[in-house]
């Protein structure tokens, strides 16, 4: 069943949001070469601390998932384009990472991801990002009242694959609120004018991922929860939570 949302309710996920915003800013300053993952994560983890709230990903074990998640940020590195684990890599001059966090306050739940370079940037990684970017920034503008959700997937992937970039429509976007993950799916690539009509109080986690090499195909690492291009090349993943109001879409994962 998909629960729409009422405007104090909403306003209770902002805060939520908030705590992902703040993470996302500790995790950037602190990301540097030779930190390890690990300790990114113990920084993520004071900061929802200090914040009074909760962590939406510790010990969260979907089906796909081959333990409870150790931690309370993803942490994906280069070629592993969703649900790094933050191990004891430490990060290396040039490195690619994305780092996606989720939060609860007062039992409501927000998700986001942003996506940096460590030390020295390539080029090409600024552009993978920036193309990122513009193709979460695409599905946002589409999430009006009246539209349909696969509006949103088909403004998504016309920026993305116009751009050369490979993307892959199994681990995409989610309704979110009182839990993590609820109806309905939010596609990466979609038809428009198709789907579930959105309407007002609807949240949603917009989430595309982009391969640089072109692809769509992934794989599962032997840790049992990495997602990784399947071409090896660097890939990037961005997200925000999103409310559908009726004057048009809200960010909640904002600062």
């Amino acid at each position: 069943m998909i629960e729409l949302k009422s405007a104090g309710e909403i306003a209770a996920m902002r805060e939520a949001g908030r705590v992902v915003a703040a993470v996302h800013a500790a995790v950037r300053d602190q990301a540097a070469v030779g930190v390890t993952l690990r300790r990114l994560d113990e920084v993520a983890r004071t900061v929802i601390e200090e914040a009074g709230a909760g962590a939406s990903f510790l010990g969260y074990h979907p089906s796909f998932g081959a333990t409870p998640y150790p931690g309370v940020i993803c942490t994906s590195v280069n070629g592993t384009m969703l649900h790094g684990l933050p191990t004891a890599y430490r990060l290396r001059d040039g490195d690619l990472i994305s780092v996606d966090c989720g939060a609860i306050v007062d039992g409501w739940h927000a998700d986001g991801t942003v996506s940096f370079t460590v030390g020295t940037p390539r080029a090409e990684d600024l552009k993978l990002i920036q193309v990122a970017e513009e193709t979460l920034a695409a599905g946002i503008e589409a999430a009006v009242p009246g539209g349909r959700m696969g509006d949103i997937g088909h403004a998504m992937s016309t920026v993305g694959r116009g751009a050369g970039y490979g993307m892959q429509n199994d681990f995409a976007g989610h309704g979110i609120g009182r839990a993590m993950h609820e109806t309905p799916f939010v596609p990466n690539e979609a038809r428009a004018g198709r789907g579930l009509r959105l309407r007002p109080g609807l949240v949603i986690a917009i989430e595309p991922s982009l391969m640089a090499g072109g692809g769509d195909d992934y794989y599962m690492a032997d840790d049992g929860w990495s997602v990784c291009s399947g071409d090896g090349s660097r890939s990037v993943h961005v997200e925000h939570t999103v409310a559908v109001t009726a004057d048009g879409p809200v960010v909640l994962t904002l600062p």
